[in-house]
């Protein structure tokens, strides 16, 4: 995104003729930027050729995860409709990896049906489920489990995973039993230790600390994975205050890591994919004298964006066409939703804003639409793919007819 003679555009293609053609809110998404991202990705990995497994939670429109598949991607998937909806967009099932602690015993059967590359279980009890389901079925199914390596991430607390006080994995005295159960048995192979920490992550030294703890779990187990899925979690800036990760010093630990194990690395990435690929475009229908401050009434809400709600996240907010005006008041950013914590950002010496106004809420494209819901009963937003000139609508605006 970039101003153009103060209008903000998108691969060149200006936002108030998104807005005024398609309406608001819509999700537009920048495939010039999914494109170097991905590539990126890559070049910063290229030393080891790491599986790339999409984490399909962070954005499940299917025409987006087409678009990705054409780059070698797969999936990382946590339920049966991830699953279905990685296989609909032509993801190969040999690069498919199902996490989740919670998966169905109809999950599982769906898995291993459809052939995919791994099950990461995550308890003796998920474990024990699939190899029931295998033996019945007379197969020999492929799993990982998924290790807690008790890391911090210096996340945000609600999405930190790699903590003992953490729901998810197991810790390194259930791993050795898994790993003596599963060499036991004949229906599971374990090919693969799991591990993830966490999301939103900037800081090279968690990762360093996580593929520590892996290292002398593996070195004791003596088993030999054929892979080591390190999950996602790199981050993204959302603010001219974020640092960024530094991605030459987790390669090189994992390069470190790759000389003491000989095996195939995994990655579940989505924010880093897709984070800042997308744009929130939205309309103000009111502006409210509070008093100490103005109340910038929008027609997108929590419904559309739950993460500054949920999490209590910030994202950039542009002002389509900008001015030099700059208002003396404090402006907070709210929705028309029925709850206090339906809110944006507070921000002072913002520029002078009238009513219907356009504005771009930034970095929307991880969990922004895959979190959205019908909250109040109000429709999704249409959601819009920028490929140089073209616009291409990949999900239309929901209809108030469909849903009631």
């Amino acid at each position: 995104m970039k101003y153009n003679n103060k209008k903000l555009t998108i691969e060149n293609i200006n936002f108030q003729v998104l807005a005024k053609k398609f309406g608001t809110p819509a999700y537009c998404y920048s495939y010039s930027k999914l494109s170097d991202n991905i590539n990126s990705f890559k070049e910063n990995f290229k030393s080891f050729s790491p599986l790339i497994c999409f984490s399909i939670k962070s954005n499940t429109n299917v025409n987006i995860i087409r678009e990705i598949k054409k780059f070698g991607l797969g999936a990382d998937v946590v339920s049966k409709g991830e699953l279905m909806l990685a296989l609909k967009a032509g993801v190969n099932p040999n690069k498919i990896v199902f996490s989740g602690v919670g998966k169905t015993n109809e999950e599982i059967n769906f898995a291993i049906k459809k052939k995919i590359l791994l099950i990461n279980a995550e308890s003796k009890s998920e474990i024990q489920e699939i190899n029931n389901i295998a033996k019945r079925k007379k197969k020999i199914v492929q799993v990982g489990i998924r290790l807690n390596p008790n890391t911090d991430a210096k996340t945000l607390k609600q999405i930190s995973t790699g903590k003992s006080e953490n729901k998810f994995g197991v810790n390194s005295k259930t791993f050795y039993e898994l790993v003596k159960y599963c060499k036991n048995s004949k229906n599971v192979s374990l090919q693969c230790l799991s591990v993830h920490i966490g999301s939103q992550i900037l800081d090279h030294k968690p990762y360093e600390r996580m593929l520590k703890a892996v290292s002398n779990i593996m070195s004791k187990t003596k088993h030999k994975f054929k892979f080591v899925d390190l999950g996602g979690g790199m981050g993204i800036s959302y603010s001219n205050k974020n640092k960024k990760l530094n991605y030459k010093k987790y390669n090189s630990a994992i390069k470190n890591f790759l000389k003491k194990h000989n095996t195939k690395i995994i990655f579940e990435p989505g924010r880093s994919i897709i984070g800042n690929t997308g744009t929130l475009i939205t309309k103000i229908i009111y502006i409210k004298d509070g008093g100490t401050k103005q109340f910038i009434i929008l027609d997108s809400a929590m419904n559309d964006l739950m993460r500054p709600a949920l999490y209590g996240a910030v994202h950039k907010i542009l002002p389509v066409i900008k001015s030099n005006n700059i208002s003396r008041n404090t402006y907070e950013f709210v929705g028309p939703i029925c709850e206090s914590t339906d809110k944006f950002v507070t921000l002072k010496k913002f520029q002078k804003l009238k009513e219907k106004d356009f504005l771009a809420i930034c970095d929307v494209g991880a969990y922004g639409m895959s979190l959205s819901s019908n909250y109040n009963l109000r429709p999704k937003p249409v959601e819009l793919l920028v490929k140089g000139r073209k616009i291409k609508i990949i999900k239309n605006r929901q209809k108030l007819t469909e849903l009631i």
